[in-house]
């Protein structure tokens, strides 16, 4: 199974920038697409942006778009997700995970929910 460890999370001031961390054990990322997905107090989990197992294939939120910006090194078995302008509604717990793929596009909203979840990291903004 693949196991996912996100990281890089923390407290920032409106405006701000952080940059998550998602690690696999286990298994290797070359063969996987990966999505990134928050989940904030009082609502539903959302995906916010996903990348193909290549990384020539990204996808993102519309609340997202211009500010976030995911990577993967498959060198070094990690995604990334670059946040700047982080807005307060932005605070949420944060998760990796394998997603969904068609036609070598990754699907932001089919992830693999038979795939055992992480941990999270906190992301919260505010000043």
């Amino acid at each position: 199974q693949l196991q996912l460890v996100e990281s890089g999370g923390g407290l920032v001031q409106p405006g701000g920038s952080l940059r998550l961390s998602c690690a696999a054990s286990g298994l290797t990322l070359d063969y996987y697409a990966i999505g990134w997905y928050r989940q904030a107090p009082g609502k539903e989990r959302e995906g916010v942006s996903c990348i193909s197992s290549s990384g020539g294939s990204t996808n993102y939120a519309d609340s997202v778009k211009g500010r976030f910006t995911i990577s993967r090194d498959n060198a070094k078995n990690t995604v990334y997700l670059q946040m700047n302008s982080l807005k307060p509604e932005d605070t949420a717990i944060y998760w990796c995970q394998a997603v969904t793929t068609v036609l070598a596009k990754c699907v932001i909203n089919e992830p693999w929910e038979h795939n055992s979840w992480g941990r999270g990291t906190q992301v919260t903004v505010s000043s």
